[in-house]
């Protein structure tokens, strides 16, 4: 059984206030993430279909809250929830903390390609 403490599993995405340490198990990706302050990623998703994350995610949110906000609603998922984020969300950070999450990988590294290549045009612009 593939186990490990969080702080040996690699960082693969760091912004201001943001973290996301990911690893692959079983076709899934394993993702803990923190937030030191609240977040609109929508500019992030801009360059995925319809402006929105297509894969799905299932977590439990840690501390603080998240907003998963879809087409037609939002949904908000606070500290001690497990959650669905079905595809076409964009997540809001509402209130700082973590969760953990798992995501089908193949969909989830093109999620995340697409969220670095957001970061990297933003940052040479």
């Amino acid at each position: 059984m593939p186990k490990t403490p969080k702080e040996l599993i690699p960082l693969v995405m760091e912004g201001p206030g943001f973290t996301s340490r990911q690893i692959e198990w079983g076709g899934m990706s394993v993702a803990f993430e923190a937030g030191t302050e609240p977040m609109d990623t929508t500019p992030l998703f801009a360059g995925l279909p319809g402006g929105s994350c297509q894969c799905p995610h299932w977590g439990y949110v840690l501390t603080g809250s998240i907003t998963f906000r879809y087409e037609d609603r939002d949904e908000v998922v606070r500290a001690g929830e497990v959650y669905y984020a079905a595809p076409g969300h964009v997540p809001v950070v509402t209130e700082s903390g973590s969760l953990i999450e798992f995501s089908p990988a193949d969909l989830y590294k093109q999620t995340v390609e697409g969220i670095q290549a957001a970061l990297h045009e933003g940052a040479s612009t």
